[in-house]
């Protein structure tokens, strides 16, 4: 005796199993995917100007332009650090929250690199 599933429940099943194929196509597609702060870091450099970068890894060290930045805005949803040098070493500069801008005192070295604090 053979027994043959109703037409609606085979659909069902089916419609299941393609959500279920999709889903992880879906997570296992955007995993791979590098981090990133959602917005923009803009900064000023040389006679007023300007550089935006839209949403930077949040990983490694970012060089700012080879002059430097007299001011930094940070309009993404991750804190940054400045730096005074190129990689991202020495001493601490400035700490930027989200939504807030840095501006260098006139005598100050000029901003260099930046590093998401996560």
């Amino acid at each position: 005796m053979s027994v043959t599933a109703h037409p609606t429940v085979l659909r069902r099943r089916a419609s299941i199993a393609a959500g279920a194929v999709l889903l992880t196509l879906a997570v296992s597609g955007c995993s791979g995917l590098g981090r990133t702060a959602v917005g923009s870091v803009t900064y000023t450099t040389g006679p007023e100007k300007v550089v935006t970068v839209h949403s930077p890894s949040v990983r490694g060290c970012h060089k700012l332009a080879p002059a430097g930045a007299e001011k930094v805005e940070n309009r993404t949803l991750v804190d940054i650090v400045l730096y005074a040098t190129r990689d991202c070493t020495g001493r601490q500069g400035a700490y930027v929250a989200t939504s807030l801008t840095d501006t260098n005192a006139p005598r100050a070295l000029p901003w260099r690199s930046y590093r998401f604090v996560h």
